[in-house]
């Protein structure tokens, strides 16, 4: 591939466990695989496994990760060069020989740490934070420890608030500076639940950022609750609720998106769809036939699904306004 006109930088940060592999998978089939690297961010650890434990860290604390190397190999990709990037080996826990990485059209920051930094920061041209709340956290950590790796719950219980005090001092903040908080909590269509099978998804958008603008229900700017549910739109027991409006999140003003409840048929989110404006897409549907394309992704009958593709074509349009500032004959996606 030749060296591009202009690379675009996406972040994408989160805990581990809340939803980053699923996204990236989607961003793939919106960008190709060919116009896209990613970079997991674990590769910047500057202490092994065994160094973390005689130093007495988790991986979440700065001190453990080089975030001199990663601003400089970063900047680097970003300026179109080729970088030796280091690699962290999770199985082994050692770090590995570094790998060349050439520069791509689209390189992809994703794991803890992508929006600490300012330095870093400052390079990328959007950013998503993955936000789950503790409970529905707790929930599916409690389901794929126990039932895939065979923990106990007293254990899964313990490594959890284990990393509690450096997620809350060092990932959590992150979100702050995201353009976009996908933010997955329990229900309030269901009194009492621990279940967590049916969940209330914001997508939080930030207001005056250059060239985005958040995607609304109905009427810009104006305070919505919608309960769609009848002869357009399939709803079973608790049935499904959207809402929209402004807010301010971390000092900013924010439009946000809701959707508590789940889809029972994808085609009929058309539907909702119709209601969506500023999504970004390039065809009516297009939003629905994206989600229909795997329906087997993880989410992609509740708002997780639903807004992690509009956060996708949120990022291609940010990709495509660009490049075309930079060289007009950019292939387009």
């Amino acid at each position: 591939m030749s060296k591009p006109d202009r690379v675009v930088l996406i972040g994408v940060a989160g805990d581990s466990g809340c939803g980053k592999s699923t996204f990236l998978n989607r961003l793939a089939d919106l960008f190709g695989t060919e116009l896209m690297t990613v970079i997991c961010l674990d590769d910047y650890h500057s202490l092994d496994r065994k160094g973390r434990k005689e130093a007495g860290v988790t991986a979440l604390d700065p001190r453990a990760n080089n975030f001199d190397l990663m601003y400089e190999q970063v900047k680097a990709l970003k300026n179109g060069e080729t970088i030796m990037k280091p690699i962290y080996n999770h199985e082994t826990g050692l770090i590995d020989p570094p790998e060349k990485i050439e520069p791509n059209r689209i390189i992809v920051i994703e794991g803890l740490h992508p929006l600490y930094d300012e330095r870093v920061r400052e390079l990328l041209d959007f950013s998503v934070y993955l936000d789950i709340d503790d409970e529905v956290k707790i929930a599916w950590k409690i389901q794929r420890d126990m039932a895939e790796r065979g923990h106990s719950y007293e254990d899964v219980l313990a490594s959890i608030e284990a990393r509690r005090p450096d997620f809350k001092a060092y990932i959590e903040p992150q979100r702050g500076h995201a353009d976009i908080v996908i933010r997955v909590m329990p229900t309030q269509l269901i009194p009492n639940d621990t279940e967590r099978k049916v969940l209330r998804v914001q997508l939080i958008q930030r207001e005056g950022r250059d060239g985005f603008e958040p995607a609304y229900l109905f009427d810009e700017g104006s305070t919505i609750q919608w309960t769609p549910c009848g002869r357009k739109l399939t709803c079973s027991y608790p049935g499904i609720r959207l809402a929209y409006g402004p807010d301010t999140y971390y000092g900013h003003e924010v439009s946000v998106l809701e959707v508590d409840g789940q889809f029972e048929n994808l085609e009929e989110m058309i539907y909702v769809e119709g209601h969506l404006s500023k999504t970004d897409t390039q065809y009516y549907g297009e939003l629905t036939h994206l989600l229909l394309q795997h329906k087997d992704y993880p989410g992609s009958n509740n708002g997780t699904g639903l807004f992690q593709v509009l956060t996708g074509l949120k990022m291609r349009a940010a990709y495509e306004r660009l490049t075309s500032q930079a060289a007009p004959v950019a292939a387009s996606v």
